[in-house]
């Protein structure tokens, strides 16, 4: 498995990366939200290609992420979100919130 890591891969694309669970979680949530707050770009995708395995804490991120890309005014789409997340989020009902991302 790789490490973790948040990355403004383009301006406005937000890029997690690795295995998000309660070790790396914080950190994470940490940096994303410093990279959101000094994006300059209108919109933000967050994107979860590279994310090789995710518990909940994953969920939680892109949750957080969502709200601070809306209250900087930012229009947020999550991408290439993995299966695990997927089957994670419709135990937790986020499937709507999360809908056609």
């Amino acid at each position: 498995m790789t490490d973790s890591a948040v990355t403004m891969s383009e301006p406005g694309i937000l890029s997690l990366a690795g295995v998000l669970d309660y070790r790396s979680g914080p950190a994470l949530r940490k940096e994303g939200k410093a990279l959101i707050a000094a994006c300059k770009a209108p919109g933000l995708v967050l994107d979860c290609s590279k994310v090789e395995k995710s518990s909940s804490v994953g969920l939680s991120l892109l949750l957080a992420f969502m709200r601070d890309g809306k209250a900087a005014g930012k229009a947020v789409e999550v991408r290439t979100m993995p299966q695990d997340m997927r089957e994670i989020a419709e135990v937790y009902d986020l499937d709507e919130v999360l809908a056609g991302q």
